[in-house]
């Protein structure tokens, strides 16, 4: 959005505000309004941690509601039954919930598929019935005689008081949560729904930001929980059940389940609506029945039928057509910045990778049959094949994806034979992918700078609170060098699933550099680019390699490889079936009759001169 749009919405942003800030001063406001706003203000804190944990991290979780009766029975006990002041109470709730979750979080997030959702209800379900049968917490009577918060000396027993305290925190809560997703961590958590193996790759611990993210939304249903307690001045187990957590899930779909202000869009629909339903539906059918789950299903399937990313982004959409919010290849590249730490670079000719006879086999398939070769500084090595030599399984057994049966893989002297792909990455692999893994809701520089994630170190705390600035900002200047180094300097703010298919190779490519590799593993980088746009990768590549850089490349160009490598490995049926210097490798009669077939034509058009200079590089 271009600066004329963000003004508007800063403008917009500011109304909102002071709406809310009049609305309890106004003589003529009901009660009723003010109540139902501060019941709308308690929701959006669940329902904000639900779009972060479901809408972006991809976890779905139906017992939020528990994790509210956490904060709020807390609260309620330490309060009521021992006079300790509410403050203790929010702490007590806060570090219990953080426990609890983190606890249920290393558990439960192991699980995949259907199965998490179900895991997620059967503790919900296990935490209300202990609410309902625990004496302490006076069974199915609940607490009551709850304490009102003070601030300063200034009771809030009043609704129109605790409505402050409850959407400053809801406005914090947003405006925290915003920071965070467009910020380090946030992009490493953006990555976790669609993009968790890729992730991995680039050194991003996965199942470590799944349960940042399941006690980062835990801690918001526990605030809501604790602000519940001391507004109600009394709890119960009722509030705290499975209907209560499937109702949230709802608001967040129906709102944006990944946007931060559909959080608040959807629980004042779901709220607002649910009070008109019970108010409207007796009266017409002349009945006292609950009809709001019904109009609730239908409103749920209508949602997903034509609006499947919420109602927030069709408002949004709509909105920046007003605001005027066109102009991503019109906004300004990420002011300079100091450059980012570099790898020593290995001297040229020093051996970087050893493949020593590895072994893969799925089964009785042996998919890559004792393959052994080598890379050295400063070198393009080829490894070529027809579809399913091995090739990219190779790669996957290099960079830690897949573990091998037998055999080892050395990196500068090191064996990394069983690391996990983030630990190979941190010690220097970058890799493309076959099929090109991108978040394409994400902007072409954020995807870049996922790539960087291990040259900095700003946590969620930092993220949150905005206090990573001077990191992030060497970070974006960082993927704006890659992209302009590629040819892809035009298109920084414009979503990665807008681009064609050999620009988003392009792309992998760029997000590969942003790590500051050793060794750089390229699957299939040509595929899908244009003659011009292949001498542009060519001479890309070629700079990288005087840099003293490491390239494994696999591709089916062979005009491409042959003008390029140095030194060819050739594949057919996950074994080696040749190996040598470009010049050797196409007149080799074994690969002519397994590989090259009917196109040796092709490989006999490296001039010569250049085949010589080849050999003579090797």
């Amino acid at each position: 959005m271009n600066d004329r749009g963000l003004m508007k919405n800063r403008i917009v942003l500011v109304l909102f505000v002071l709406l809310l800030a009049a609305l309890p001063l106004l003589p003529a406001t009901p009660e009723f309004w003010i109540t139902q706003l501060n019941y709308i203000g308690l929701a959006s804190l669940v329902v904000l941690g639900l779009v972060l944990l479901t809408g972006v991290g991809g976890l779905t979780s139906f017992g939020q509601a528990a994790f509210v009766g956490i904060g709020a029975y807390a609260t309620a006990w330490l309060t009521a039954h021992h006079g300790y002041t509410p403050w203790l109470g929010l702490l007590a709730g806060l570090a219990a919930t953080a426990l609890l979750a983190f606890v249920l979080g290393a558990v439960t997030l192991r699980l995949s598929g259907h199965y998490l959702p179900l895991g997620t209800i059967a503790w919900c379900l296990s935490l209300y019935y202990l609410f309902g049968n625990m004496d302490a917490l006076g069974k199915h009577d609940g607490i009551a005689g709850i304490a009102p918060i003070e601030v300063l000396g200034f009771s809030l027993a009043s609704g129109r008081h605790i409505y402050y305290l409850i959407w400053l925190l809801v406005l914090l809560s947003l405006w925290a949560t915003h920071n965070l997703l467009y910020s380090r961590p946030g992009r490493a958590i953006r990555a976790l729904k669609s993009g968790a193996g890729m992730a991995e790759s680039f050194g991003i611990n996965t199942a470590a930001y799944k349960v940042v993210i399941f006690v980062y939304a835990a801690l918001l249903a526990s605030l809501s929980g604790w602000l519940y307690a001391h507004m109600q001045r009394a709890v119960s187990p009722s509030p705290f059940g499975l209907n209560y957590g499937i109702e949230y899930l709802f608001m967040a779909v129906v709102g944006g389940a990944s946007s931060v202000w559909g959080a608040v869009l959807g629980s004042g629909l779901i709220l607002v609506l649910k009070d008109q339903i019970q108010n409207i539906v007796p009266r017409l059918f002349d009945t006292s029945a609950n009809f709001e789950l019904i109009v609730f299903g239908v409103l749920l399937v209508i949602v997903l039928q034509y609006a499947r990313e919420g109602l927030w982004p069709i408002l949004q959409g709509a909105w920046q057509r007003v605001a005027g919010g066109a102009g991503a290849r019109g906004r300004a590249a990420p002011p300079e910045a100091p450059a980012l730490p570099q790898r020593q670079r290995p001297q040229v000719g020093e051996l970087v990778l050893q493949v020593e006879s590895v072994r893969k086999e799925f089964g009785g398939l042996v998919a890559v049959n004792d393959i052994s070769f080598q890379v050295r500084a400063g070198e393009i090595v080829g490894l070529i094949g027809p579809n399913g030599a091995g090739k990219s399984t190779t790669f996957n057994l290099i960079t830690g994806v897949l573990p091998a049966t037998r055999g080892s893989v050395r990196f500068m002297g090191q064996d990394i034979s069983g690391l996990a792909a983030r630990e190979i990455a941190r010690r220097g692999v970058g890799r493309t992918f076959q099929h090109v893994q991108l978040l394409p809701g994400m902007t072409v520089l954020e995807n870049v700078a996922l790539g960087a994630h291990l040259r900095a170190s700003a946590g969620v705390v930092r993220g949150a609170l905005h206090a990573e600035r001077a990191g992030e900002a060497r970070l974006l200047h960082e993927a704006a060098r890659q992209l302009q180094r590629v040819g892809l300097g035009d298109y920084l703010y414009e979503q990665a699933g807008n681009l064609a298919l050999g620009q988003q190779r392009i792309l992998e490519i760029a997000r590969a550099l942003a790590s500051d590799p050793v060794l750089l593993l390229l699957d299939e980088p040509a595929a899908g680019l244009r003659y011009k746009e292949k001498q542009e990768l060519a001479q890309v590549l070629e700079q990288l390699r005087a840099e003293g850089m490491s390239i494994l490349l696999v591709e089916h160009d062979m005009d491409f490889v042959m003008r390029l490598t140095n030194h060819l490995v050739v594949m057919d049926f996950g074994t080696k079936l040749a190996e040598g210097v470009p010049a050797e490798v196409q007149a080799n009669p074994a690969v002519l009759e397994a590989y090259l077939g009917g196109i040796d034509d092709d490989i006999n058009e490296v001039p010569a001169p250049q085949a010589a200079a080849q050999e003579q590089g090797a």
